[in-house]
């Protein structure tokens, strides 16, 4: 599996860390920082699980097919910690390094400024949010941009079209912030962004 530390985040054990220090049930998520299908996975002694399976609510709990070829797609990228890190959504995005970020920014501000939509590169922090990492914060950098008629007009157009951006405002500015902005994705975001101007513009 891949520790914290691949990820520049504090270090937190793993299932099998709690497990061989003598615990006798784990449960994880099979989402959030697994980046699988959202599903609860328990690990444990064969006598605990063998009694969890007789419950009632096994069967009623039980996830369907789908969700488990889903989850053993992803548990299959781990294998390989490397593939994981590019291939995993979340991972991806934790992975992300501020100036990776920076060089992201500043191609999409040059393709934006040839659309004549103006925008500036700042310094921001996401958060990895969950039960893990609540309030761990993660430093990179965002796109600002000043709508014509006022964030709020640009965050809504920007929101309401298809796909949807969904941003936040600081300081009276829309924020895009590209850590959740999976590659391939770019030219959609430079549409989008042209096209709520110009409909903030026209508004």
């Amino acid at each position: 599996f891949i520790t914290a530390d691949a990820l520049a985040l504090p270090a937190e054990p793993l299932a099998s860390d709690s497990l061989n220090a003598g615990a006798d049930l784990v449960a994880v998520s099979g989402d959030k920082l697994l980046g699988g299908p959202q599903a609860g996975i328990i690990l444990g002694t064969s006598e605990l699980m063998d009694l969890l399976r007789q419950n009632p609510l096994c069967r009623a709990l039980r996830v369907d097919k789908v969700t488990l070829a889903g989850l053993e797609a992803t548990l299959q990228l781990y294998r390989d910690p490397a593939q994981a890190l590019e291939s995993v959504p979340t991972l991806r995005m934790l992975g992300n390094t501020p100036e990776a970020l920076g060089k992201r920014c500043e191609q999409l501000a040059a393709e934006l400024k040839g659309l004549g939509v103006g925008s500036s590169i700042v310094k921001s922090e996401g958060r990895v949010g969950g039960g893990t990492y609540p309030g761990v914060k993660l430093p990179g950098f965002a796109l600002a941009l000043d709508g014509p008629h006022g964030a709020e007009v640009l965050a809504m157009h920007l929101r309401n079209g298809d796909p949807p951006v969904v941003t936040r405002i600081v300081d009276k500015r829309v924020f895009i912030d590209l850590r959740t902005v999976l590659p391939g994705q770019e030219n959609d975001l430079v549409r989008r962004v042209r096209d709520a101007s110009n409909e903030g513009s026209s508004s």
